[in-house]
């Protein structure tokens, strides 16, 4: 089974048996940009978008060093999501702290932390 027949199926279950626990996120990322003269600002907003299910750890796994027990888990179609996340974006109001990809490259896991 190739990498574009998982990502069919996956999104295929994302939409059915999994569409219950799959929601939408809309995620921003401020970069530098050029300047401004009506806002005085250099910043420049980016905004992405994407669909996966949120869930909490473990309660194993939170050590509240690294995972706290208010941290959110982000599980992503990588296909879906229109740019790839990077640590200190904002996801549904929480701060992206790690992002990790699957081995197939299928689904971004992102650890989200509320601020």
């Amino acid at each position: 089974m190739g990498l574009t027949t998982i990502d069919a199926k996956l999104a295929a279950a994302f939409s059915g048996p999994l569409s219950r626990a799959v929601e939408e996120f809309t995620a921003t990322r401020e970069m530098a940009g050029e300047y401004d003269p009506v806002t005085g600002s250099t910043t420049t907003t980016l905004t992405y978008t994407g669909r996966g299910v949120f869930a909490g750890y473990r309660a194993e796994l939170v050590d509240e060093q690294h995972i706290l027990g208010t941290d959110v888990e982000l599980t992503a179609l990588q296909n879906e999501t229109t740019e790839t996340p990077q640590v200190d974006d904002t996801i549904n109001g929480m701060t992206v702290v790690r992002v990790q990809q699957d081995p197939a490259a299928v689904t971004w896991v992102l650890q989200l932390r509320v601020t």
